[in-house]
């Protein structure tokens, strides 16, 4: 590795938000016994939600790292926990998608791969998605 590259760096979800998933589908399934008053149907759907909520938290724990750059290239998640190794000529763009909706906005960071494309939220990346943009527009100078 050269000494002028930058080291490599990697971008996570936050630690409290699978422990706040797997509390809210403890929630869902405690609101479902309280409010089924006997209806399978209700608590079906409630158990089917907090089963869904669980399998997403089930991910963050199993596959923490979203994001990886190093002077060679990124490393995406991809499916469920794999990761795809996207080296810096595959690499057509990167840049931060902004949405107003509501008076709230919402900042994407998108990976343009040519065939693939990698969407990236701030609960992804536990970091603004323009902050970590630079830093991979910055990783991708230095590796020239």
């Amino acid at each position: 590795m050269n000494p002028q590259s930058p080291p490599a760096r990697q971008w996570r979800v936050p630690p409290a938000l699978p422990a706040a998933k797997l509390v809210g589908a403890l929630v869902l399934v405690a609101l479902g016994l309280l409010f089924a008053g006997g209806d399978r149907v209700q608590l079906g759907l409630a158990a089917l939600a907090a089963a869904a909520l669980a399998g997403w938290a089930l991910r963050d724990l199993v596959a923490p790292v979203r994001l990886a750059v190093d002077p060679q290239g990124i490393t995406v998640i991809h499916g469920f926990a794999g990761r795809r190794r996207l080296p810096w000529p595959a690499v057509e763009a990167i840049r931060v998608e902004r949405r107003t909706r509501r008076g709230l906005t919402a900042e994407t960071l998108e990976i343009d791969a040519g065939e693939s494309l990698h969407l990236f939220g701030r609960y992804d990346l536990d970091a603004p998605p323009e902050e970590v943009a630079e830093a991979l527009h910055a990783a991708r100078a230095a590796a020239g």
